[in-house]
């Protein structure tokens, strides 16, 4: 029996429905919509007060044209300048849950918006359409798009969120993936020495939901605790020089459970983050 299908329940505080919009975690042969995934995204959008969709400009594959959807979500107001927070799914296109769970994330702090208190979220759901739809890792060019930053890409992809990630200086930045090669939650840290004080409360909001990766070697690399604190080349990232550098966290949930489960363990540590995120800044404030 895996450690998912022992009866862990939904922390109360977390008790909110999953709407898996269509196509969104279905693996068949034929494409996935992105049409039918975003819909529900954009039909709150054009009702919400906080939420805006602003997607990237268009770019062309095999004389397709496409778009990297852009929300952004500006949470109520508190004494300082808004803290500019990246927020990353779907750069492997084999990985829906990822994308699932920042569609539930919208869907949360547009219920809750106390949630963004401070923050100005730039979410960007689908970092690679085109795999999305093929239900591939690669994109329909061929190229694993989280190996291609800050190396001169010209994927298209890359070179529109670099320039994203350039223009808003982010505080921070958090990408979403799923793996097959770990039985359970882990995440990758980098950046701000701060890093560790998010990425453990955010894995212990997850904890809640699906167990903690406990080998020491995830993919070849170091990990204690389900934390790994090296990195790969390429990676999507924040620019290699930029000083002061953002805080930097990659989320995994096991591929293998189930994907409420996964969704929901996500959007528990987001939300973990941001009130972590919040709080350290408040005490830096205070020194």
């Amino acid at each position: 029996m895996r450690p998912w299908q022992q009866g862990r329940i939904m922390p109360h505080c977390m008790s909110f429905s999953i709407h898996q919009p269509t196509g969104a975690t279905r693996v068949s042969a034929s494409r996935r919509s992105i049409e039918d995934f975003l819909a529900p995204l954009e039909k709150l959008s054009t009702t919400s007060h906080s939420l805006l969709s602003k997607p990237l400009p268009c770019f062309e594959v095999d004389s397709q044209s496409y778009r990297l959807p852009r929300y952004i979500f500006i949470g109520p107001k508190g004494g300082d300048d808004p803290i500019r927070l990246g927020i990353f799914a779907g750069i492997h296109g084999n990985e829906p849950e990822g994308p699932s769970a920042l569609a539930q994330f919208i869907q949360v702090i547009e219920s809750e918006p106390a949630i963004a208190k401070d923050f100005c979220l730039f979410i960007y759901p689908l970092c690679n359409p085109t795999g999305y739809e093929d239900n591939t890792r690669c994109s329909r060019r061929g190229r694993d798009l989280n190996r291609e930053f800050w190396n001169n890409s010209v994927e298209p992809e890359v070179e529109l969120l670099e320039r994203e990630i350039c223009s808003h200086a982010f505080h921070g930045m958090v990408s979403l993936h799923s793996s097959d090669s770990s039985d359970g939650m882990h995440g990758f840290v980098h950046g701000a020495t701060l890093t560790r004080n998010l990425i453990e409360p955010a894995l212990k909001a997850a904890g809640e939901l699906l167990p903690l990766a406990q080998s020491g070697l995830i993919d070849g690399l170091q990990s204690r605790n389900g934390i790994i604190r090296a990195e790969y080349q390429g990676a999507l990232s924040g620019p290699p020089k930029i000083r002061p550098k953002p805080f930097e966290i990659e989320l995994i949930t096991p591929k293998a459970a189930p994907v409420f489960l996964q969704t929901r363990a996500l959007v528990s540590a987001l939300i973990s983050i941001l009130s972590e995120y919040r709080k350290l800044k408040a005490y830096a404030s205070n020194l």
